[in-house]
């Protein structure tokens, strides 16, 4: 078998036992061989401002350089206030510039939302669509990943105990690998 695809599964929350968090760490369990897939976390990731992108601070150059080395991105993200959280939509500025040299370009990419609420974050997961289609990374369209019911769905161990959610997960992240082997042909 060749070498498994990377994939950075970027974190779109700060929490250290979020739910973002813990659906990465169940797809990096659920991913066939076909995938390796590294959690890519935002702390200490600093607010972007083209003002230092002459000497741009080493926190940028080290996620860029994950991002530029990845094959494929999956972002799994909370929902604030019907839109994607600060944190993300700083990530996403930082490996996106400067501008002509997007990290992002052409990447395949996949989108898993998320909440307590019965909704899974819709709104983000689709505020999230379009500042990638921005950054020309293909998105996996189908199945959609709006995960809801997240209260229950681990134990206090961070397992994944639901088996609705686990299901649809696998589901999701076998179609997901079969995206990225397409889309790197």
């Amino acid at each position: 078998m060749p070498n498994p695809y990377r994939v950075a599964v970027v974190i779109g929350s700060l929490r250290k036992n979020g739910f973002s968090l813990r659906l990465g760490e169940a797809l990096q369990k659920l991913a066939p061989a076909t995938l390796k897939l590294d959690i890519v976390t935002l702390h200490g990731l600093s607010f972007y401002n083209q003002d230092l992108e002459a000497q741009a601070p080493a926190d940028w150059v080290a996620f860029r350089k994950t991002i530029k080395s990845a094959d494929a991105v999956l972002f799994v993200t909370p929902e604030y206030n019907r839109s994607i959280p600060g944190v993300l939509k700083n990530a996403i500025d930082v490996g996106s510039r400067p501008y002509g040299q997007s990290a992002f370009d052409k990447k395949p990419a996949g989108v898993v939302s998320n909440s307590p609420g019965a909704m899974g974050a819709f709104g983000a997961n689709h505020h999230l669509r379009q500042c990638l289609t921005f950054l020309n990374m293909p998105v996996l369209q189908q199945p959609e990943a709006y995960v809801g019911g997240m209260g229950d769905a681990f134990n206090e161990q961070g397992d994944l105990v639901k088996d609705s959610t686990r299901e649809f997960l696998q589901k999701y992240i076998d179609a997901f690998a079969a995206w990225v082997a397409q889309q790197s042909k």
